[in-house]
């Protein structure tokens, strides 16, 4: 089974190989990301988060996945020391780099509590596998048509973040400028949520980022800085 849906701004691939897919099931995940959009986005006047940074609701008020959400973010604040941030100065509260991984990984989750061994969730390039081996290109930081490396990947998660997709859209939340250091930071991790949000708190913190996210726990790491030198753990699980 193979379906792809625009979602949350981006593309969302979803592959199924089992020989049986649960009817429905492919309407779950898609329906849970659409509810996701609705609910968290910080450009949807009446989302959940909207009415939250207007004060309209508190934070005691806020559903249980939103506040699991905002504690997400604290978390990468914090273990950044600042550099990620979803309340940046002059801005309003955006979650997105949370969000994004987070959602896509509780999809995977219905997934796999529904019985599916093997599975591929791509969303706008970051991707979750269950039942591998997958294989996945990294994209080259200036070439559209050239990958840096392929991953190998049975179960878990790879999230890269770059400025090729949305140009200098990461700010490091300790200066308020744009990041600044590499051009791009791909993480391995085992759930989309650590991964995709630990690529956008390291490429935030710039080059010191990449040390940084090899010591987390369970990730691998691949980046290229600014100098066009490649930095990588022993680790990575290269095809």
């Amino acid at each position: 089974m193979h379906r792809v849906e625009h979602v949350m701004g981006f593309p969302v691939s979803l592959r199924i190989d089992d020989e049986h897919v649960p009817e429905g099931l492919a309407d779950a995940v898609f329906a849970w990301l659409r509810d996701v959009d609705e609910r968290f986005s910080p450009f949807k006047a009446d989302s959940e988060v909207s009415r939250l940074d207007r004060g309209e609701i508190g934070l005691g008020e806020v559903s249980a996945d939103l506040a699991e959400v905002l504690d997400l973010c604290e978390e990468y604040r914090l273990a950044s020391g600042g550099a990620f941030d979803a309340r940046l100065p002059g801005r309003g509260l955006d979650p997105c780099a949370v969000v994004k991984g987070w959602s896509v990984q509780r999809a995977a989750e219905l997934l796999t509590g529904a019985g599916v061994r093997r599975f591929c969730l791509n969303a706008g390039g970051d991707v979750v596998v269950g039942g591998g081996p997958w294989r996945v290109g990294v994209r080259h930081p200036e070439h559209a048509d050239q990958v840096c490396t392929v991953l190998e990947l049975t179960d878990g998660a790879v999230a890269t973040s770059a400025l090729y997709e949305r140009g200098e859209h990461i700010v490091d939340g300790r200066t308020g400028r744009p990041a600044s250091g590499l051009l791009s930071v791909t993480v391995v991790a085992p759930t989309l949520t650590e991964a995709d949000t630990a690529a956008t708190a390291a490429f935030a913190m710039g080059a010191e980022g990449v040390a940084w996210v090899a010591g987390r726990e369970g990730c691998e790491v691949y980046a290229v800085d600014v100098g066009r030198r490649v930095r990588r753990t022993a680790g990575l699980p290269v095809a």
